[in-house]
């Protein structure tokens, strides 16, 4: 909350249902999709309480979505206005499958960009600081929302669509930049550039690096490398999606913990396969449902991503276990906050997750293994399927200095071994060969042999 005061678990469902209600009743029949969806599940939008919406209302998919766009061109029907109320359009970036159109209402943008504000707060962000925004401003949403909220709280907005990395690095230092936003993987990219470039980056003022669309804000090696080659600034996760806008922001309290915005949104952790929800500390399916993006909305979405709600850290604000909501109901957390925490942020997508030799590999895992080592620039992951079998390879740029790539490579083969229990081969390549990123990277590589 804006004036450092948190719902307790009560007073949030309590706001969750109210809202889910005004929801539901401006849908019906209103918004095409979900009239039909609901209709086909023989269900009305009238609930009872939070239980029984997780009880009864079904799950909506993105394959579900991308289908009424082909058969509704091009916006689908998943509106619950008409066309002529929409002011904002976005699509998803396409790096799961194929791409989403999205549009906003003017209210159903202020709502998104309010969840923003409460990322930058959380994140220390205040009116007088002044925010870099390392991004191309494109379709996809990206930090657009974020570019409105910073200037809503008062803070100096730097755009840097349509710029080199290296003249990026020069807005940043002659700006005196004091909030860096950008992916995980572009904040190491520009380290790069800085010091191909000469560029000395212990003069530039940026103290918090707020960073999306990628695992690798949460995980500790990424993390350790970032605040080394950003001398004096902390890095600060995040994570949204297009169909969602903002959903979490990393603990104050515990770094690596992301907190979802439950004023805004009903979370829940499924089990992938089955679609029963999950006990806390065990790896599952997020599944969201907006409660104030009335012009597009989302009614239990399976997000796709991957998640582990961590185990209570404080002192229990309610009993612990479920509440009844359908959602799980952490304990009061140090920072403060009672809303669900994840442990390690987002751990991958269920579309991520590859079979090796019947073991599963996360790519967060894979970048972990890399990071925490040292001596790797830039790294590619190289999956091949051989008929009902996967293999899978390494290509790693050793970093600047690194003088001995034959010991480097044998390190991680070695690391390999012991996390995973297979052979995965790492071969060395010259500097500069592998591909860098702006936005999400796409650092593995799956072929048929």
């Amino acid at each position: 909350m804006a004036d450092g005061t948190f719902l307790s678990r009560p007073a949030l469902a309590a706001s969750q249902l109210a809202q889910l209600r005004r929801l539901l009743s401006a849908l019906v029949p209103a918004n095409l999709f979900y009239t039909q969806k609901l209709k086909a599940a023989g269900i009305g939008p009238e609930i009872e309480s939070l239980k029984d919406f997780t009880a009864r209302f079904p799950f909506t998919t993105k394959q579900e979505l991308v289908g009424d766009q082909k058969e509704h061109p091009p916006y689908g029907s998943n509106l619950t206005f008409p066309p002529e109320r929409y002011t904002r359009y976005h699509q998803t970036s396409g790096t799961s499958g194929a791409p989403l159109r999205w549009l906003d209402t003017p209210e159903s943008w202020d709502w998104m960009v309010r969840n923003w504000a409460e990322v930058f707060r959380a994140a220390g962000v205040q009116s007088g600081d002044r925010v870099f925004f390392a991004f191309g401003f494109g379709p996809f949403i990206g930090f657009w929302l974020a570019f409105e909220a910073a200037s809503q709280i008062g803070c100096l907005c730097l755009p840097g669509g349509g710029l080199s990395s290296t003249g990026r690095l020069r807005v940043i230092l002659d700006n005196g930049a004091t909030v860096l936003c950008c992916t995980p993987t572009y904040a190491l990219r520009l380290a790069e550039v800085a010091a191909e470039e000469k560029i000395d980056l212990t003069k530039a003022r940026v103290r918090t690096l707020i960073v999306a669309g990628e695992p690798g804000g949460s995980i500790p090696a990424t993390r350790a490398r970032l605040a080394q080659l950003w001398p004096g600034a902390c890095v600060f996760d995040h994570h949204g999606m297009t169909e969602t806008g903002p959903v979490s922001y990393e603990c104050p309290a515990h770094p690596g913990v992301l907190h979802v915005m439950e004023s805004a949104f009903i979370a829940e952790i499924i089990d992938p396969a089955t679609a029963k929800p999950v006990e806390p500390g065990t790896i599952g399916e997020l599944v969201l449902t907006n409660l104030g993006r009335t012009g597009s909305p989302l009614l239990r979405y399976r997000t796709g991503d991957l998640v582990k709600a961590a185990l209570p850290r404080s002192q229990p604000a309610t009993p612990a276990g479920r509440s009844g909501t359908g959602s799980l109901n952490p304990r009061l957390c140090a920072c403060g906050r009672s809303d669900l925490a994840l442990e390690g942020g987002i751990l991958g997508r269920c579309d991520d997750m590859v079979v090796v030799r019947g073991v599963n590999i996360f790519p967060s895992a894979v970048e972990d293994i890399i990071g925490a080592g040292g001596g790797v620039a830039e790294y590619q992951v190289l999956v091949t399927a051989q008929g009902s079998l996967a293999e899978m390879s390494v290509c790693i740029e050793p970093a600047a200095g690194c003088l001995d790539t034959a010991a480097l490579s044998r390190r991680l083969e070695k690391a390999f071994e012991i996390a995973f229990a297979l052979r995965v081969p790492v071969t060395v390549v010259p500097p500069g060969s592998l591909p860098r990123f702006e936005m999400k990277a796409r650092r593995w590589v799956k072929s048929q042999s």
